[in-house]
């Protein structure tokens, strides 16, 4: 099969035929359609997460369709979506309390699995979710996979729509442009905040329900509830806990992020709480792929084929991206 390859960080991917992965007990074979472009790929290849299996297939956010699944739990056919989120040990203290993304072994799809960047990909069906009727076109179901499966996780954590109704989003990328889809479904105020001087993200933001947008330099019109920081950049924490109220909550979304610089405590003071997220589980995912439908997200995106995974990943890189970029095999 045709696959693109890293061969070591900070080296552009690699056109390659390989063998087609043979699933093993309790996996599926799979029929890669499209693979959305995460910026967790971008932190792979670029080397700032630092343990990937090489070589390696990148690519964590793959829609499908089953052509082997000994178990039976899918029909040959099916289309499947597989996540990050690629394997838990269910024995580690993490995983017996519930909290699964926090296992002391867990495995992920695109870094220490062979991911989507292929024509096929082998996953655990554990971790592999049937894409809702709705979503029949792939590439357009891809952004669901991990976009908006951690923007949901990230949505969840800065609290209900009831307490938290003013939102700032900080990076208006492929996991934010589908949070405020589901946050204006939800009823609550979209703040968007971009790089310095990008009026066409800001064009971007308000035709997906922000009700101001501007520059990540800027004070809102009015204190936030809550804020998440989708953009990799640590000076970005202390503009966002001077943004949001007394009690406010800014959750940083990211795996990796720069350094946060130091902030006055008073910036703190009042009760308001950073915190990170990590990974996702299964229930997020089952939640995620039963609302998404429900309040018509619909994510934006640009196709690429397969063998040009290194011009969309530097579409990324420099900020040339509205929506997300996905490979189509």
């Amino acid at each position: 099969m045709l696959a693109m390859v890293l061969e070591k960080p900070l080296t552009a991917l690699v056109p390659k035929r390989v063998p087609t992965p043979q699933p093993g007990t309790g996996e599926l074979l799979v029929r890669v359609e499209a693979c959305a472009v995460c910026r967790t790929d971008l932190h792979v290849v670029d080397g700032e997460l630092t343990e990937p299996k090489l070589p390696l297939i990148p690519g964590h956010e793959i829609v499908g369709k089953v052509l082997r699944c000994d178990s039976g739990r899918f029909a040959s056919g099916r289309r499947v979506g597989i996540p990050w989120l690629g394997w838990t040990c269910s024995q580690c203290r993490f995983c017996k309390r519930g909290d699964e993304n926090l296992c002391e072994r867990a495995q992920f799809t695109g870094y220490t699995r062979d991911g989507g960047y292929a024509e096929y990909a082998v996953a655990d069906e554990r971790f592999c979710f049937a894409i809702p009727v709705a979503y029949d076109e792939p590439a357009v179901a891809a952004p669901l996979l991990c976009a908006g499966l951690i923007g949901y996780r990230s949505l969840v954590m800065a609290g209900n729509p009831d307490r938290v109704r003013r939102l700032g989003l900080y990076g208006f990328g492929a996991a934010a442009h589908l949070v405020a889809q589901v946050a204006r479904y939800q009823g609550r105020q979209i703040y968007a905040f971009t790089r310095p001087g990008k009026a066409a993200d800001w064009e971007f933001a308000k035709r997906l329900g922000a009700i101001w947008a501007g520059g990540s330099d800027e004070p809102p019109p009015e204190p936030l509830d809550a804020a998440i920081i989708f953009a990799p950049a640590g000076p970005l924490v202390p503009l966002a806990l001077k943004a949001v109220d007394k009690g406010g909550r800014v959750v940083c979304g990211g795996i990796h992020m720069s350094d946060v610089p130091s902030f006055p405590y008073a910036w703190l003071w009042g009760e308001r709480t950073i915190c990170s997220v990590a990974n996702l589980t299964r229930r997020d995912a089952e939640e995620f792929l039963t609302l998404a439908p429900a309040a018509g997200i619909k994510p934006e995106v640009q196709r690429l084929p397969l063998t040009e995974a290194n011009e969309a990943l530097e579409r990324l890189r420099t900020g040339r991206l509205q929506g997300a970029a996905v490979l189509v095999p």
